[in-house]
């Protein structure tokens, strides 16, 4: 966008280079819209449809990088939040950025920020996304078109974040890819804050790109976000608009409804109206169902704390099970001398007993959130391989049946 408007593609669309990335889409499923590809990065290359795990605070929990890695993963994330408020960018990049400071030699992630000025700003998280409403303390304190105010929830100090200081703090955690700021309107408000909330992140769509190409070295790549909550109109506006700026990719989230019609009703709307030759990321989402969903409607890369987060609540990710996983906290588990999975590969699936994990639990060992996180990162792993793998030969259909309980 600098030194004039861009010079456009075959398409129609804004162009702008981005050296040592590139997504080439190698096989379309003719039934569907799935797709592979491969998505390089100056970290490595990624098999798309691909997960990314969450490393919120530039830690995957109770994993060392090697383990996380052991267990298939391919890129990892961090938040961007997070990580200016402990321990700061200015000090990750002083170590040489979020690869050197971790000791993860893949492709990274970070987002923007602008999930925690919704989260900061209608007093919850993922629930309010979803449709489910809880109150919670709020610690914004300005939210206005200049960017955010909020107070520390480490110290209580006051700080601000916009569309320029995402940029610059993305630029100096050094991820590879990396989002532009926005604001996540929740359910629960009228269609006209939420039309207002996507134009204005629209405007800060047009500011992030523009804080991005001053600095630009072909080190990053740029994720303009879709938004408009559950309204299609706002939805197909959206998807265009971020169509016709110069990012590398798209990232489809704000509010995606209180229910998972409506949240696969979305992508269908977005779906023909993305740039076709972009990878798609998919914010936030990733059961086991919304990826078989997901990728059909168009989708190449997902992220979740979910896999992770209920590992440390006794959760382990089994195909096949109901609600796609169990609780080893669970009595029924004391004497069962199966592993959790023993077509595994990995030495956390199939060399334990339920009864030892049951143990460990009970007991409050660490070994416990270190077996279940990484059996579950595996798990996921394992059902993206097989999920490409189906894509290529036409039985995506026959695979979700062995994955999902009816």
């Amino acid at each position: 966008m600098s030194g004039g408007a861009p010079a456009l593609d075959s398409a129609g669309f804004p162009d702008i280079s981005y050296p040592n990335f590139a997504f080439d889409i190698l096989h379309r499923d003719p039934s569907s819209g799935a797709r592979l590809g491969l998505l390089k990065t100056p970290h490595g290359t990624i098999e798309t449809p691909a997960y990314i795990f969450c490393g919120t605070k530039a830690s995957i929990k109770a994993l060392s990088p090697a383990q996380v890695r052991e267990a298939g993963a391919d890129i990892i994330l961090g938040n961007t939040y997070h990580l200016m408020l402990q321990p700061g960018a200015d000090l990750i990049a002083r170590m040489g950025g979020l690869h050197k400071f971790t000791g993860w030699n893949g492709p990274m992630l970070t987002d923007s920020g602008g999930f925690q000025v919704f989260s900061m700003g209608h007093g919850s998280v993922a629930d309010e996304i979803k449709g489910r409403n809880r109150n919670q303390r709020k610690s914004i304190l300005d939210l206005t078109e200049d960017g955010a105010r909020f107070r520390s929830y480490l110290d209580g100090r006051m700080w601000t974040l916009n569309p320029e200081i995402s940029m610059d703090l993305q630029r100096k955690l050094g991820a590879d890819l990396i989002v532009q700021m926005d604001e996540c309107p929740p359910y629960h408000v009228p269609k006209e804050y939420t039309e207002n909330s996507m134009r204005m992140s629209h405007r800060w769509a047009d500011r992030s790109l523009s804080a991005f190409e001053k600095t630009h070295d072909g080190t990053q790549a740029l994720y303009g976000i879709v938004h408009g909550g559950i309204y299609k109109n706002l939805r197909v506006e959206s998807a265009q608009f971020i169509a016709s700026r110069p990012f590398f990719a798209t990232a489809v989230g704000g509010c995606l409804g209180g229910s998972d019609e409506e949240m696969y009703g979305i992508l269908e709307w977005c779906r023909p109206h993305i740039h076709p030759d972009r990878p798609v990321h998919f914010l936030g989402i990733g059961r086991f169902k919304d990826v078989f969903h997901s990728v059909r409607l168009g989708i190449d890369t997902f992220d979740c704390v979910n896999p992770t987060r209920i590992a440390r609540h006794g959760m382990a990710l089994i195909r096949g099970a109901p609600g796609e996983k169990i609780n080893l906290y669970n009595a029924r588990y004391r004497n069962d001398p199966e592993p959790l999975d023993a077509t595994s590969d990995l030495a956390c699936s199939n060399s334990f007993s339920k009864a030892y994990i049951h143990h460990l639990f009970k007991a409050k060992e660490m070994l416990a959130f270190q077996i279940v996180t990484q059996h579950n990162i595996g798990v996921i792993s394992r059902l993206m391989r097989e999920v490409r793998a189906a894509i290529r030969a036409g039985t995506l259909d026959s695979l979700e049946k062995e994955w999902i309980s009816s």
